[in-house]
Formats: structure tokens, sequence, C-alpha cells
């Protein structure tokens, strides 16, 4: 056996430079770091030996770099990812929140945190968290409970074993998720002689499983018996390449297919089958024909409180649940008949096994209803109206969009408006981090799905509230030159929340910055903040001002900043359902009293279900 002496952190970046996927090409598109005491010496000396083969990206903030790097596994349908490496202490912390977001959405992350010195000389080391009662625990141990895999490197040859694993994890349509490989940042530069076969290329592919006969038979029974049947899509409709086969099976079966908001654009927003957005934040055409199903088909979706109306959107005493997805965790929530397969070859196979078997198409009157109801909130207001809508903004977004579009989002007001409102017209059109819903996602993400995919345009929709959360990684991509739009709409405070407060019977309190304490009024210049860091910004006071900017940010180089002040109290009102955010039973204030009667009521129909 021919061997190579490397040290641990040169035969990790080796090896991870050397992993390609099914097209052919490096399954990870390099490595966003920023370096300290726990990983500059190791990892970052091997990373700049091999900086040409395996590019390292410098953010300004671990927890958005590595949001930067989610965005561009989601936007790439998971077939390709990115890794993130920290220092140990806060660096490494800082990225748990990411880890979360990751293993929430199922998507593939590959963190590399420094660690302690395994040897334990220097102890305690700088950053160091000391459990008194447990001395094999570091601070890396927050990653245990939301990574799909861990792993802490205590010895070189450790990564014989866990590199694969990594990439098994990474790569496996079930257990996808984040990847936690802790690394003990003095066997980082211990060398090992490394079988030189270690580091050949190697392929990996993302299996598809096929169903099992038995549960097969049994869905398409239930569908052929279905009077009134409908498809939920969800997100592992796109990161399966389902879409052309969801539209097939929704045509030769004429069965309508509602989306949520990871499915949103598995179908062209036009097309007569696609009845619209589900649930909470749904359109009224689409769950107006959940309420009524008697067959519920879910298509790669986990059935997210959002989706289901927190459980009492489907009233059909008689509905019957199909879970077609590949992990069983999901197949079977909630009492689902199982249909546990990849969502292609599910789709497929199912439409063979019912053959010519058609449903009642559903009316085109729903969904022409829903759209007069909706589309004048998005047309262009009078210039002199004091602050414009959320909803107008979109509008005006939306007719300076392209079929290349991608428009983005994570948390606040804009993913309740865009999943309502927004015309996808193309699978990979929305792209909308909602399972973590993660403020501080939005900036980061964009620049990563920019670099998923060059050739989209990219905007994202951020409010004030997620701005000031986490805006660093505007000023990387101005080094970086990474086109993007970001348009901010500045509520003054967190809007969505203060209309939630309001709606279960709160006062308006601690969310809009004037109901909150302070002693002088804030006065935040986005525009110019925005500036500072090296994009393009503007600030428009009118839609008329803002489809001018719009069209500029076409043929800008870098991030270009649009802010324009909104009224922080409309919202869509029609469409939508309810949403189980418990009232509280005891209160001195009516309004609460009230809303915890309504909510009751709520709690009684879902039982009833």
């Amino acid at each position: 056996m021919t061997t190579i002496r490397l040290t641990a952190a040169q035969a990790m970046v080796r090896y991870l430079a050397a992993q390609l996927n099914e097209d052919g090409v490096p399954f990870l598109d390099g490595i966003w770091a920023i370096f300290g005491h726990g990983n500059v010496a190791g990892l970052g000396e091997a990373l700049y030996a091999e900086r040409e083969s395996f590019r390292t990206y410098r953010g300004h903030n671990e927890q958005t770099m590595a949001h930067a790097a989610i965005a561009y596994a989601k936007q790439s349908g998971r077939k390709r990812a990115m890794a993130v490496t920290s220092s140990i202490g806060p660096g490494a912390t800082n990225m748990v929140t990411a880890a979360a977001l990751a293993h929430v959405n199922r998507l593939p992350l590959l963190l590399i945190p420094g660690d302690v010195f395994a040897g334990r000389g220097p102890d305690p080391v700088l950053q160091q968290v000391e459990n008194f009662n447990d001395g094999t625990i570091s601070a890396n141990d927050c990653f245990k409970p939301v990574s799909r895999y861990f792993d802490r490197i205590t010895r070189p040859e450790q990564l014989l074993t866990a590199l694969p694993r990594a990439f098994r994890t990474m790569t496996d349509p079930t257990d996808c998720g984040p990847v936690t490989l802790a690394f003990c940042q003095d066997v980082q530069a211990e060398a090992y002689d490394w079988p030189e076969a270690f580091f050949e290329p190697r392929t990996w592919y993302i299996r598809r499983a096929l169903p099992d006969a038995r549960e097969l038979a049994h869905a398409a029974e239930l569908i052929r018996a279905a009077k009134k049947p409908v498809i939920v899509a969800g997100g592992g409709v796109h990161y399966s390449g389902a879409c052309d086969a969801l539209r097939a099976f929704a045509e030769t079966h004429q069965i309508p297919v509602v989306e949520s908001q990871a499915g949103k654009s598995a179908l062209a927003w036009d097309h007569p089958l696609n009845l619209g957005p589900v649930g909470v934040t749904g359109a009224g055409s689409a769950n107006e024909i959940c309420t009524d199903a008697d067959v519920v088909l879910g298509v790669g979706t986990r059935f997210q409180d959002f989706t289901t109306g927190s459980w009492n959107l489907f009233q059909n005493p008689a509905r019957k649940l199909i879970s077609l997805n590949v992990a069983a965790y999901d197949a079977m929530k909630h009492g689902a008949e199982p249909l546990c397969c990849d969502a292609l070859i599910g789709l497929e196979q199912l439409s063979e096994a019912l053959g010519d078997h058609c449903a009642e198409a559903p009316s085109s009157a729903l969904k022409k209803a829903w759209f007069a109801a909706v589309d004048p909130l998005t047309a262009a207001p009078r210039d002199d109206i004091q602050s414009p809508s959320d909803q107008h903004v979109i509008g005006a977004v939306q007719r300076s969009s392209g079929p290349d579009t991608v428009v983005m989002c994570a948390a606040g007001t804009m993913p309740g408006e865009l999943h309502k409102l927004w015309k996808a017209p193309r699978p990979g059109a929305y792209h909308m981090e909602y399972g973590y819903s993660c403020m501080g996602y939005e900036i980061a993400g964009a620049m990563g799905i920019k670099m998923a995919q060059p050739d989209r345009e990219v905007i994202c929709m951020i409010g004030d509230g997620s701005y000031m959360m986490a805006n660093s990684e505007l000023a990387t991509a101005a080094m970086l030159g990474i086109d993007m739009t970001v348009v901010i709409t500045d509520n003054r405070g967190y809007g969505c929340i203060n209309r939630l407060q309001m709606g279960t019977g709160g006062a308006e309190f601690n969310n809009l910055l004037d109901h909150s304490y302070h002693v002088n009024p804030a006065n935040i210049d986005f525009a110019a903040h925005a500036a500072s860091m090296g994009a393009a910004s503007v600030h428009v006071s009118s839609i008329t001002e803002l489809e001018d900017a719009l069209q500029r940010s076409k043929s800008a180089k870098g991030p270009f900043v649009i802010v324009i002040d909104t009224d922080p109290y409309p919202s869509t009102p029609d469409g939508g359902f309810w949403w189980d955010v418990a009232v509280p039973e005891v209160s001195a204030r009516e309004e609460v009293r009230a809303k915890r009667a309504e909510y009751e009521k709520q709690i009684k129909a879902r039982a009833l279900n």
C-alpha cells in the first residue's frame, strides 16, 4: 500500500476536494472560513496549500457564512454543498443556529469547528468551556442535537471513517442534513501516513428509493376511490427533481395541486391545476379544496403546522392522508398511509398503477376568485399615499421580474405575503427558508443563491428587523462582486409579530420601535448603512421610484440595495387559515379573554377532525 505523509488538516482538505457529485463536479464548492487560534495554524495552512483546487471564502460572521452555504445547497437541489470552518469558542457556537436551520430543512452542510486539545496539554485552552463533571465535553457538544452526524476528531486516522460517513450523510436523501466534525486543534497539525487511495476521486450518488409494492397498491386504491383528491407539494418535489413528474401526474389524473412554502414553484403559478399556496399563509382556492378533500396526497412534505393549519385544515370526516416521502419518519405522520420512496420514482409508479384513472378537475372559478381578490392589493397605488403596503412592494418587484428571477426571504412579514401573492413562473423561482424561519438568513442566503446559479437574477426581500439582525455579508457580496438586489421594507420594527400580538388580543408592546422602551426615537438610515459596506443603495419614497430603482439594479455590478418605508399594519385579508398560537387563559384585559374564547373553539374543532 502506497502512503503519503500529511497532517490531518491537509488530509481533510485533500479528501474534501476529491469528492464528486453524480454530474462529475465537486460536491463541495469550497469552504467558508473565519480563522482563529483553533483552526488558523492547522486548517488555515492546509487550505492555503489547496487554494487553487478548493476555494476558501472569507465572511464576516460564522452563522451567516453557514447561511450562505445552506442557501447554496438549497438552490442547488442538494446536489452540491459547501463547508464552513470556525475556531473554537464563540466562532463555533455562532454556527449552532445555522446547523439547526440546515437540520430542520434537511439540507447538506459540513461544519468544521476547531476544538480543544485532544492531548489536554494547555488545559484549559483559551475559550474552552469547562464542564466540572465531564472532561470530554466542549462547546461543540452544542452541535449534537442539531447535526445529522457528529464526530470529534481526536486522532488523525479517525478521518478515514469520519469523512466517508460525513459525505454519506450529506448525500443520503433520508438522513440529509448538517454534519459537524469537531476538529481538535492539536490533531489538525499532527502528521500521519495516509493511504494514497483515500484521496482518489469518488463519486457520490443520491439514491432513489423505490416504493414498496403493497404501499403503492394501497395508495392507488385510495386515490381511485376518492371523489375530491388533492396533492400537497412540498420541498421534496424540488430535491428529487420531480417537478415535471408532478405536473405530468396532475395532468394525467386531473388532481389539483397546492403548494407549501418549500414546495412553491413546483408548478407554474398559472397552471390550471395549481390551486395556489396552502395553509396558514395560503390562498382561499387552495384551502377550500383541502377543507373538502377526501384524499390528501402529500408529496415530499413534512406537514408543518403552517401547511396544515395546525392540523385544522383537512376537515372532511372521511379524509384519508397519504404521505409519499423518502423519510419513513415523515411518511407516518398523523396516521398517514405511507408511501415511502423517492418523489420522482413514486409519482411515476403511482401514475402507472392508476392507469387512465381521472378525478373530476376542480372548477376554475376558485382560482379566478382568488386572484380577483388579491390582484388589486399588488397594483401600483397613487404616489401620494403616505406609506405603501408590503403588498404594493411585492407587486412592483413582480412587475420587474422575469422568468430567471429568484425571489427569496426567510422571516417576518414577507414570507406570508410572498407565499400568497408571488407568481412563480418555474421551478426554483421561489426560495423561502421557512422551516426554521431564521431572521438574518436573507442577505447571506441571497449571496449563496447567486453563487449556486450565477445566471439567475436574485432579489432578496427583507424587513428592517431581519436586516438589523444580520447584514454583514453585504460587505462580503460587495467584496466578491456578487450581483444581487436587496429590497428592504422598513416598517420600523417587527410588524409581523406586532400584528400577531394584536391578533391574539395583546396590546402593541415591544415589537414596533415606537412601542418599545426608548429614550430617543429610532432613526436608522439603511441606505447609508448599505453604502458604507460597499453596496450601491438608494432610498425611494414611492412605488414608482421603487420600480425605477429595480430597473437600474438590473445593470448594476455587485449588491444593489433599495430601501422603502412601508405601513406595518396591512396584511392580505383574503385566504389564510387558523394557526395555533396559544392565548392566555387568564388576563385582566377583555381583548385577551375574547381571543381566548375564540381559541378554545378552534381547539375543540381540531379535536373533532
